[in-house]
């Protein structure tokens, strides 16, 4: 019973002192019209300590983080700065109450103090009474900390004004609509890390990160930020007060890592380079990020060269003027009024403390504490509607009020501008980009602006690498050659082997080095590109001597062919001509001249009537001039050979006038197939890029497993044809037509041969010259050695052009029969 009742006496002690304390000469607090909360981690725990009972704990007996301390003075500096002012909030004191909050799941009575009145917590029902003097929270630090500290305040809607937290869930506005940060966000810093890592080239590289809200959230941004980029992350480890860090740098060394990236709070930092020192890891690139790359400790450190080259991400070092007076003039006086008030959380434990220590300390995140007051003040001055030298104290101040002010927060100080974007993130400033130089200082080597350009700038003569001024590499693979492309190995993008990119093919390394793009139909490349030339655009012009000249032979040929049926018509009824065929000369003469078309449509640019009118007048009119000379051959060897044997044959021939059956068969047979030929698929204008890489010749492309039945009737009619004139060789010389005959398939068969071999060998735009020189001989050789050598005779020869000469030459090869 009696443990019991000093229990309940020592617990109301305890409410009694967080409730109702108000230390004047403490420096955790002071008394004031509005109250500021400050929520600072002076002391950090390495452990969580094992716990058996409830209680809270004592953060003075933990680990002190002088920098920390330094923060919690200068906002204390502030708060003085503003009272002094007689622009800023005149007739108006502000007032704070300051704790030391070293843990995140545990440091809860700084919080509940802040948020209650008179000891109580309750959700009042009208919004101006009962309240909270706090108007507005400067802090948590960590990410950690005010996860687990904002939501307290969220629902009252009093204003988190952070200068550390830097997570992006903070940006959320739906689950913390009152919290505002004078510190820019994880995607900020990740994203200037990345512009590093760009600016040299450097893509193996590795992420150390603590394991915590703050460290999770940089490796998530950080692999978002670099997934369409050349780097690739190769190792990243959470670092915890466990971790073994030895076999860390054993598992970056497999990976043959020479770029570091350490996202982590000041204490894993600082173990992770002590390590590093000590495990005799040399000739990296590290790179910090804004929480320790201006720390004071570690340059200075024995053996701190060896370790290579240390980069990083800071926030701009700006004098804060009077802080360092404030300094030396408040400290000892302070640390003494708190040694003897001990109040929880509220407690240095820092005697032996100097004014000069403190104002050495890493000066990290000095602005964004400064501006932070500085942006409550300013909110408080509007709704106050104060003017030269008062303010409207009667107006009540409700913590929402304050948050829609910080909000249109846009003032200068320091010859910085202060503004919030529609997150509540900062608008305004820029990073510094440090390099540890050899004196053991963080020397200002770039920057990187939010709101200027240019934005970012790296001057690379003032960093001192650890390679001899030559800037280290990061790869996992070489560069390729010129016209190679990447073919990945393994998961890694950055491991890969190389490729040379085939012909018709380029590579575009900033596009798209991993594949070999095909060039388009017009364009073409050789073998290891790295782009596309076009193509040269190739056809036969009207206008081309080689197309004028077997254009004027075909206009000869015209020419001849009317001059040869003028003679015939005038020696119509001549033995010559009725030997030849007689009316069946004009259809053969008319059936040329209808051929000779096609000559004119193989040149010009290729069009869809062109295709066809360059195939279908040949193909028709050619196979009815094959059939009158099959016809021709097989009446001479009838009339000489067949009719003794076959009488009846000659007869039915004659009765049924077989000559012109067949011709008009053939042409019949050649029609309907060119029309079911062509209909299911007509020549069309056809690029042909296969040939030569760098030319396009236009062309027409003939489906030939559709037409090739009516191709396959000009060699059928041609062998027929071959084998009547071969059996009518030996016949009368006048009535050997046959003779002629042969020789003119001879030179039809030898044109068209060399014409199929030059097709095999070469596509060139003259194939198609070669193509109409070959139908212009094909109409030549019948007109020169079948009808000109009649002209001959009806001109030059008139004694054999007699009915007398004929009839002789028929008794004497009667004669030489029957012998």
């Amino acid at each position: 019973m009696k443990h019991f009742i000093a229990a309940v006496c020592m617990m109301g002690l305890f409410l009694q002192g967080i409730t109702k304390s108000t230390l004047r000469h403490s420096e955790f607090q002071l008394e004031g019209d509005y109250l500021l909360g400050g929520l600072f981690d002076i002391h950090f725990i390495s452990s969580p300590p094992s716990q058996k009972r409830p209680e809270a704990i004592d953060c003075s007996r933990e680990i002190f983080l002088l920098p920390n301390y330094r923060r919690f003075q200068l906002m204390r500096f502030t708060v003085e700065e503003i009272n002094n002012s007689t622009t800023l909030l005149p007739n108006v004191t502000l007032g704070y109450e300051l704790f030391d909050h070293c843990s995140d799941t545990r440091s809860f009575t700084d919080i509940l103090k802040l948020i209650s009145v008179d000891g109580s917590i309750q959700p009042w029902r009208e919004p101006s009474k009962n309240r909270s003097k706090v108007i507005a929270l400067i802090g948590p630090f960590t990410s950690t900390h005010t996860l687990t500290v904002a939501p307290f305040f969220m629902v009252d809607h009093i204003p988190v004004v952070s200068y550390g937290s830097t997570a992006s869930v903070f940006s959320e506005k739906c689950k913390y609509p009152s919290f505002l940060r004078t510190v820019h966000p994880n995607q900020d810093t990740v994203g200037v890390i990345a512009m590093i890592l760009q600016h040299f080239s450097w893509r193996w590289v590795a992420f150390l990160h603590s394991n915590n809200d703050f460290g999770v959230d940089g490796l998530e941004i950080f692999i978002k930020r670099i997934k369409n980029t050349d780097i690739c992350l190769a190792y990243s480890k959470a670092l915890a007060e466990d971790t073994d860090y030895s076999l860390v740098f054993k598992q970056m060394e497999k990976q043959n890592l020479n770029v570091i990236i350490v996202f982590a709070p000041k204490i894993y930092a600082e173990a992770v380079i002590k390590t590093a020192i000590e495990q005799n890891v040399t000739n990296k690139v590290w790179i910090a990020d804004d929480g320790w790359s201006l720390n004071k400790k570690l340059p200075n450190m024995k053996g701190i060269r060896n370790i290579g080259t240390v980069l990083g991400v800071a926030q701009p070092v700006l004098t804060i003027p009077g802080f360092d007076d404030f300094i030396y003039s408040t400290v000892g006086r302070a640390i003494k009024a708190d040694a003897e008030q001990q109040t929880c959380n509220q407690v240095c434990n820092c005697r032996n403390l100097t004014a000069g220590q403190i104002i050495a300390a890493d000066p990290s995140f000095s602005f964004p504490i400064y501006s932070a007051v500085h942006a409550v003040a300013r909110a408080l001055h509007n709704i106050l509607q104060c003017e030269t030298d008062r303010c409207d104290s009667a107006i009540p101040v409700q913590p929402s009020m304050v948050v829609e002010e910080l909000r249109k927060s846009n003032f200068t100080l320091l010859n910085q501008s202060v503004l919030f974007d529609e997150n509540g993130d900062p608008n305004f400033g820029h990073f510094s980009i440090v390099f540890w130089n050899h004196s053991g200082n963080a020397q200002e080597v770039g920057f990187y602006h939010f709101n200027q350009s240019p934005n970012f700038y790296i001057n690379n003569t003032q960093i001192q690498w650890h390679t001899d001024e030559e800037v280290p590499i990061a790869i996992c693979s070489p560069e390729c050659p010129t016209g190679y492309a990447r073919k990945t190995i393994g998961i890694h993008k950055c491991c890969f082997r190389c490729e040379i990119c085939p012909p018709q093919t380029y590579v575009n390394i900033t596009e798209d080095p991993y594949n070999c793009i095909s060039c388009k139909e017009t364009e073409w490349s050789e073998e290891g590109s790295t782009s596309c030339n076009l193509r040269l655009v190739e056809y036969v012009p009207f206008t081309d001597s080689r197309a004028i000249l077997v254009m004027a032979g075909n206009f000869i040929l015209l020419g001849l062919i009317l001059a040869v049926a003028l003679l015939f018509a005038v020696n119509y009824h001549t033995p010559v001509v009725r030997s030849a065929g007689g009316p069946m000369c004009f259809l053969i003469l008319g059936c040329l001249t209808l051929c000779s078309i096609s000559v004119f449509f193989y040149f010009g640019k290729p069009t869809n009537a062109s295709c066809v009118l360059r195939y279908v007048p040949f193909l028709l009119c050619y196979s009815v001039c094959l059939a009158c000379f099959v016809v021709r051959s097989f009446q001479i060897v009838c009339i000489f050979k067949i009719a003794a044997k076959f009488p009846k044959l000659q007869s039915w021939w004659i009765k049924y006038h077989g000559q012109w059956l067949l011709i008009t068969g053939t042409f019949s047979t050649q029609a309907m197939l060119i029309l079911i030929s062509f209909s299911s698929h007509p020549p069309r204008p056809y690029n042909e890029t296969s040939w030569y890489q760098d030319q396009i010749v236009l062309s027409c492309d003939l489906n030939l497993a559709v037409a090739s039945c009516s191709f396959i009737i000009l060699p059928l009619l041609c062998c027929l044809c071959f084998i009547f004139s071969y059996m009518g060789k030996d016949l009368p010389k006048n009535y050997n037509e046959a003779k002629a005959i042969t020789f003119c398939l001879l030179l039809l068969i030898l044109t068209w041969i060399v014409f199929a071999t030059e097709y095999l060998l070469y596509r060139g735009k003259y194939i198609h010259t070669l193509n109409a020189l070959a139908v212009l001989s094909s109409l030549y050789s019948f007109l020169l050695w079948y009808f000109i050598p009649k002209c001959h005779i009806m001109i030059f020869q008139a004694n054999k052009n007699t009915q007398k000469y004929f009839q002789g030459l028929i008794q004497n090869y009667t004669k030489t029969i029957s012998q």
